[in-house]
């Protein structure tokens, strides 16, 4: 079997050490012995399933609670304000446990390949933007409060650009895990 091509073993799909060591891709980032020792076999593929999966459900929850804020700030009668304060209250919440998830298995993810990981600037990077994205999400919880307390005094105009942050954030964080560029 050719150097390059993954050999399938069982269920799991063992990289060999051309794919795992980067040359296919002219760089060196992960040797297989590195890969072999900190995978832990298939168990590591559902960490990383599970991290990728509640990620998808945080993201979930940050782009459609900002729409949610648009449409708010537009509302003028209570009927309408009191249904957007219940249905910004549940989707924080499950934005909230998407995030919670999501950094368990990332810190999983992270503790089983910090050696590898530590030294990449595209994975600092990366933890660079999680970061700000747990700090826009905080900031969506105290928008949450302030719409609850009926105190919002901004525009939806304004939301509809604050809308937008998770987008930047998401694009950044794909293009430094897939693509590497640092």
């Amino acid at each position: 079997m050719s150097a390059s091509v993954p050999k399938a073993v069982g269920s799991a799909t063992l990289c060999t050490q051309k794919l795992c060591s980067g040359s296919l891709y002219g760089r060196a980032q992960v040797s297989s012995s590195d890969f072999n020792k900190h995978n832990n076999g298939f168990a590591m593929l559902w960490v990383k399933a599970l991290h990728v999966i509640f990620m998808v459900t945080w993201f979930a929850g940050l782009f459609y609670l900002p729409r949610l804020f648009v449409y708010h700030a537009s509302a003028t009668d209570s009927a309408t304000i009191d249904t957007f304060k219940v249905m910004e209250r549940k989707l924080f919440a499950i934005a909230t446990m998407g995030a919670i998830l999501t950094l368990v298995f990332g810190f999983w993810l992270l503790f089983g390949w910090l050696s590898v990981y530590i030294q990449q600037a595209w994975f600092l990077a990366k933890l660079l933007l999680v970061a700000a994205l747990m700090g826009y999400h905080l900031w969506c919880w105290k928008l949450v409060q302030t719409f609850k307390n009926d105190a919002n005094n901004r525009s939806h105009v304004w939301y509809r650009w604050f809308n937008e942050v998770p987008v930047l954030m998401l694009v950044g964080i794909v293009v430094l895990v897939i693509v590497r560029p640092l």
